[in-house]
């Protein structure tokens, strides 16, 4: 046998005699995916960048290979999370770090991507990152041990313009096995985005972090002991957790020679350690606000089932309008129609109709000028009597775009939370928001066109997302 093999071997096996946690560092695969969003058209943020990039670069130095995405749209964070769930079925030690805007709707918690386009509740879902998208991905990969870190709760205008969204993010009810999970602080809570290089939370994890011989739990107490220092009490942090083992950032005896310079980051001195009955107190006082919490989401989910009674109270009341205005536009039309108006190929009638004389399309002059399902569209189309005719029908998905023209701008009645709305046609149409219905349909699911991107998607045909219905038919 070569001499080489065998000193390798005894130096690990003395290795685990004498550090055992060690020699556990040394050889675990060690995956982080380190997410940053500060780039918001409404609501930006000085700090979730720094963050990201700060704690990218000590995980590297404490052994993970880290994917570091700044500013990312909803795309790139399910991508990153996709992939970083394939690597984990690897095994080892997976942590995921998010700073940015999130959001609770229903009780359920979202983290927002950069141009995400919310003008209403029943976007969040196909707009913003459900965090149980993450956790089943955690689940599936089963390997030994998850981190998850969630400075997202921040304040922001979502909050503040959402009927059932609530202050910061919601208690998780179930957490994947082997997983610890820390928030920047209390459910329903706000957290600062701080007024230095990074936020309060990061801040005190980048002190704490790198500690020797500190199992994770550890490191999140000592977090959150610095936190409530310093911030004077206003925010505290939470941790879920249902890990079995101990995991170490830096073992005991372990080096540090990787680490970056943190030396900006403010040291203090930490608090003596609680007595017993003092840790009564608190975790008697943590289970009080945690059964307050859950008090507060009934109520909340109460308040949502009665907006819901009064939403299908006044679409009843829509539909006997629409049905009014079915009738009364199928009464023929005696006089044939006067031109009125002209803009390029497009020629508008004084029955309320455009003629595209390119195509020999003729649409309705504006769409029905509210939210409406796919199959409430289509009837809307197909009962439609503008102009005396009888023909009117949904239109294609390529007919749409055919009317997108970006060198015609008009600014839209709707407005999103995120985004400012021009829309690109002809202003003898009049658009009420910036998305229209098309014909095409694959399983559940229907087409949609934006007229403020040019872009085309598919959404559930039962819901309505803001999207509303434009008649078309063939000139004779």
């Amino acid at each position: 046998m070569q001499p080489g093999p065998i000193r390798i071997f005894l130096v690990l096996f003395i290795l685990a005699l004498i550090y055992p946690s060690t020699l556990q560092a040394a050889t675990e695969q060690r995956i982080a995916l380190v997410i940053g969003n500060s780039a918001y058209t409404s609501g930006p943020l000085k700090n979730p960048v720094n963050d990201a990039t700060d704690i990218a670069a000590v995980l590297k130095g404490l052994g993970f290979t880290v994917t570091l995405k700044t500013d990312a749209d909803l795309r790139v964070m399910k991508d990153e999370i996709d992939n970083f769930g394939d690597s984990l079925k690897k095994g080892g030690v997976g942590l995921f770090f998010y700073a940015g805007h999130g959001i609770q709707v229903g009780g359920a918690n979202y983290l927002i991507p950069v141009r995400a386009k919310i003008s209403n509740e029943k976007m969040i879902e196909h707009e913003a990152l459900d965090v149980n998208r993450l956790l089943s991905t955690l689940d599936n990969a089963g390997n030994i041990v998850n981190i998850v870190m969630l400075d997202a709760c921040r304040d922001n205008p979502l909050a503040r313009s959402f009927r059932n969204a609530g202050r910061g993010l919601a208690i998780i009810s179930k957490t994947p096995p082997s997983t610890i999970i820390s928030f920047s602080t209390g459910a329903n809570q706000v957290a600062a985005d701080g007024d230095g290089r990074n936020s309060p939370y990061t801040t005190a994890l980048l002190q704490n972090i790198k500690t020797p011989g500190l199992p994770v739990e550890q490191v999140f107490k000592r977090v959150r002991n610095k936190l409530v220092d310093d911030t004077q009490g206003k925010q505290e942090p939470a941790e879920y957790t249902t890990l079995r083992g101990d995991f170490y950032f830096i073992p005991q005896g372990g080096r540090l020679d990787n680490l970056p310079d943190t030396t900006h980051y403010a040291a203090k001195t930490m608090p003596r350690p609680d007595s017993d009955e003092l840790v009564q107190q608190k975790a008697a006082l943590e289970r009080e606000r945690q059964e307050l919490a859950r008090e507060k989401q009934d109520m909340e989910r109460q308040k949502a089932l009665d907006a819901e009674r009064k939403e299908l109270e006044a679409e009843r009341n829509r539909m006997a309008e629409e049905k009014e205005q079915l009738a009364m536009g199928s009464r023929p039309t005696v006089v044939g129609p006067r031109e009125t108006a002209r803009d390029g190929r497009f020629v508008a009638y004084d029955n309320g109709t455009v003629l595209d004389t390119s195509t020999n399309l003729m649409w309705a002059a504006k769409d029905i000028g509210s939210s409406i399902s796919w199959a409430s569209a289509k009837s809307y189309c197909e009962n439609y009597r503008g102009g005396g005719y009888s023909d009117w029908r949904m239109p294609t998905q390529d007919e749409l775009a055919g009317l997108y023209d970006t060198a015609k701008t008009y600014r839209s009645e709707c407005r999103s939370i995120f985004m400012t709305l021009d829309l690109h046609l002809t202003e003898l149409i009049r658009l009420t928001c910036y998305a229209l219905w098309a014909s095409e349909t694959r399983g559940s699911e229907a087409a949609f066109f934006y007229f403020d991107s040019g872009t085309r998607n598919w959404y559930h045909q039962s819901r309505d997302l803001g999207a509303r219905a434009l008649p078309v038919r063939f000139g004779k």
